[in-house]
């Protein structure tokens, strides 16, 4: 069964996550969603894209309960978006020569991460990169482009998806 984020109408960068009988409050992309997704937008993408794994920061979180792989995040954990560079859309280790995104932030947005299976098969430069399923910022601030969760709630979605879980991004009503 497939997690559903769709876009609230009035408010493009709120919209609800639905799983299975659940319903939960998320944040998206700046600039809402887009078909046409592209680096630097703000937006989230739509479309369905497969769970890949977790990142955690092991001193601030437990590791989840999770069918999904799970990998601890370090200091030196980067994720390049920089379209030209031939690792464009993957992860890193900082510090690293092109523009990367690092993981091991100071706020808690990337306490907790999920990798989504957006435009890493096959990777297109520009076509938008780090696009993951990460914990809401406290003030309800919209995303660079991901979905976010409280982060309780994407510990208690972590721990009852399937292996054929994929998060479907629709677009507004």
């Amino acid at each position: 069964m497939d997690i559903i984020v769709t876009p609230d109408e009035a408010q493009p960068q709120r919209g609800v996550l639905r799983f299975k009988t659940r319903a939960y409050a998320c944040v998206l992309g700046r600039s809402g969603v887009s078909a046409a997704k592209h680096e630097g937008d703000g937006a989230t993408p739509l479309g369905r894209f497969p769970l890949r794994r977790v990142y955690y920061r092991a001193d601030r979180v437990q590791a989840p309960r999770t069918i999904l792989p799970l990998q601890i995040t370090n200091a030196h954990d980067g994720w390049c978006d920089a379209p030209d560079d031939r690792a464009y859309n993957m992860p890193v280790t900082l510090p690293y020569h092109a523009s990367a995104e690092t993981m091991w932030r100071n706020d808690h947005l990337y306490d907790l991460v999920v990798v989504l299976g957006y435009n890493d098969a096959p990777v297109i430069a520009g076509a938008g990169s780090a696009i993951f399923l990460h914990v809401a910022p406290e003030d309800g601030e919209p995303t660079a482009g991901c979905v976010a969760l409280a982060r309780d709630t994407l510990m208690e979605l972590l721990a009852i998806i399937d292996h054929d879980t994929a998060m479907v991004i629709e677009p507004r009503p």
